[in-house]
């Protein structure tokens, strides 16, 4: 038994065997994992790129998943193929990460432009109460909104006048708006002007009440930003340290490292490592987010 498990080789042939014993009899639940996360992230792109008025195409959207996942994958496992181990690992782990990383740009673009999209309501929403009391109507004062400000409040704006020509009610294009900008400063529009619509009221009013809520939102977002920059900044370094060793020692001392990616041992605790790294990580990121 001791010979066993001296031997590297015998080591690493009974570690395969188990795995593919392992993956053969789970193998269905494997397909239909990679199924599930490569439709999942395709459908998720395809609403997040809906919402934000962009072309999108079924096919193209799933050619791209499967062209970054495996793909990156491929790279991966050609660039460590002498190691058999570490190159189906990186593979795997590549894989997997590459269903997410074009889903994760894409959430983060939709944020991006969600954000953009309140922070032009204040100058939007001071220049739609200027033009409610210069007497024009909602749709007329959103074409001066239009007229004078360039972004993705404005490309919203004209999709709400072009639905309205179309025979659309007013009510029914708000409301589209503020499903395709899930912020509570849109909603608080839209409700808004759905409401004054139907009970009347002062809109101009509502306006710049609106405008001065979005403002004093925003500087509180700025400071607790500013609060908390040191801590995502000290986050980075702490995941970044372990790999920014490895590096130091393969430059400093190589042979006194390498046993961590030619040993089984090693391997094993490269996959703890990097398992400790991610759950770490995941929990800082979660003490750091802050939602207003």
């Amino acid at each position: 038994m001791s010979f066993l498990f001296s031997n590297d080789y015998i080591l690493f042939m009974v570690f395969g065997a188990s795995i593919f014993i392992s993956a053969y009899l789970i193998s269905d639940k494997v397909i239909n994992f990679f199924y599930l996360r490569s439709a999942g992230a395709r459908e998720e792109i395809l609403a997040l790129m809906e919402k934000m008025l962009m072309s999108n195409d079924k096919n193209k959207v799933s050619r791209s998943l499967y062209l970054v996942s495996f793909g990156l994958g491929t790279v991966f496992f050609l660039l460590l193929w002498p190691n058999v181990m570490m190159s189906g690992l990186a593979f795997t782990v590549i894989t997997l990460l590459g269903f997410m990383i074009p889903r994760n740009l894409m959430r983060n673009m939709f944020e991006k432009r969600c954000n953009l999209v309140v922070a032009q309501m204040v100058d939007g929403m001071t220049i739609m109460a200027n033009g409610i009391k210069s007497g024009l109507s909602v749709p007329q004062s959103m074409e001066r909104v239009i007229e004078n400000i360039k972004g993705p409040l404005a490309d919203e704006f004209q999709l709400i006048l072009n639905k309205l020509r179309l025979g659309m009610s007013v009510e029914e294009a708000l409301n589209e708006f503020g499903e395709r900008i899930p912020r509570g400063d849109v909603t608080m529009f839209v409700t808004s002007v759905n409401i004054l619509k139907e009970t009347g009221g002062n809109l101009a009013e509502t306006f710049e009440t609106i405008t001065f809520t979005i403002r004093e939102r925003q500087k509180i977002e700025r400071k607790i930003q500013a609060m908390v920059t040191a801590s995502i900044t000290q986050a980075v370094i702490i995941t970044a340290v372990p790999f920014l060793l490895i590096i130091g020692f393969f430059i400093l001392d190589p042979d006194y490292i390498l046993p961590l990616f030619t040993k089984p041992l090693g391997w094993f605790a490269l996959v703890v490592m990097l398992g400790l790294q991610a759950l770490g990580g995941f929990m800082m990121k979660k003490i750091v987010t802050i939602n207003v």
